[in-house]
């Protein structure tokens, strides 16, 4: 089945009522950077409406919203975390990337700084915790495949290591390296994950997709240098990954998401609060609100 009404990465698409998806709905919220923290938004939005997915598949900046919503965390409280971050709390220097042979590093940004922000948020019991099941992705670096951790999937490492692999963007921050094996973000090779969704039973599917679109602005992006190269680039492979997979779209109903994020940045701090004010004006209005 073709998403309904319409295929444009650049619009919502809507179903006309949540009782085309069935009864076994499950979200999937992408990757995006800050500007996933529109999963937020679109969160409060579902709680408002009475929607409750019966599983959760999160990319990136998606795991983490993921697995704060099937902790039982808030909107509000989720919200007021994501007002209350700042550059310090995820973006440090890793100062050896400057030195003589810098390029050796692994990263441009101290991977430990992440971790610890994640360690802060997410429910230290662990998995067994989580009241929805929540899938979350990231990518082996050495084959290129897709790993799964949480609900039936792996669950030897923790929720917060788990979420870092699957938001370890290249460049960006350090691979999470376990048993030999180095991830890297899930949005890699899945940035919006509903093969998954369907694979675990979905009647219908909830997509949230913050993620980059077609165009980016040229000027800017060499404004800033090789860090927004290749970020740019990065975002026109995950687009184009996205546009063919909703193009081509033919599992359960989908009901695809698409706030109006065109024009930030990954890491924009300055416009957080109308990425969680976008995010809930596009779920809303999807839902017919």
């Amino acid at each position: 089945m073709q998403p309904l009404e319409g295929e444009s990465l650049r619009k919502p698409s809507t179903t006309s009522t949540f009782g085309d998806l069935g009864t076994r709905p499950w979200l999937v919220l992408g990757g995006g950077g800050l500007k996933g923290l529109a999963h937020v938004g679109a969160w409060r939005a579902l709680v408002e409406a009475g929607v409750r997915p019966q599983g959760i598949v999160g990319t990136s900046i998606g795991a983490l919203i993921g697995v704060l919503a099937s902790s039982g965390m808030s909107w509000e409280e989720m919200r007021e975390h994501a007002l209350a971050v700042r550059r310090a709390d995820i973006v440090r220097l890793n100062r050896r990337a400057a030195w003589i042979n810098g390029i050796r590093q692994p990263s441009l940004f101290r991977g430990n700084s992440l971790m610890e922000f994640y360690e802060r948020l997410v429910p230290p019991e662990g998995w067994n915790s989580l009241r929805i099941p929540v899938l979350v992705n990231a990518v082996d670096l050495a084959d290129g495949s897709t790993e799964w951790f949480g609900t039936g999937a792996r669950t030897d490492v923790s929720v917060a290591e788990a979420v870092y692999a699957s938001s370890a963007l290249p460049v960006f921050y350090p691979p999470f390296v376990h048993e030999g094996r180095a991830f890297v973000d899930g949005g890699s090779a899945h940035p919006l994950a509903l093969d998954r969704a369907e694979a675990e039973g979905a009647t219908g599917i909830i997509g949230c997709d913050p993620g980059a679109g077609e165009k980016g602005d040229i000027d800017k992006v060499l404004e800033q240098g090789m860090l927004a190269v290749h970020e740019r680039v990065f975002a026109i492979m995950t687009w184009r990954r996205r546009r063919d997979l909703i193009s081509a779209w033919d599992g359960p109903p989908l009901m695809y998401v698409r706030p109006r994020l065109e024009g930030y940045g990954t890491f924009d701090f300055d416009h957080v609060q109308f990425f969680l004010d976008e995010g809930y004006r596009a779920m809303k209005e999807a839902l017919g609100g």
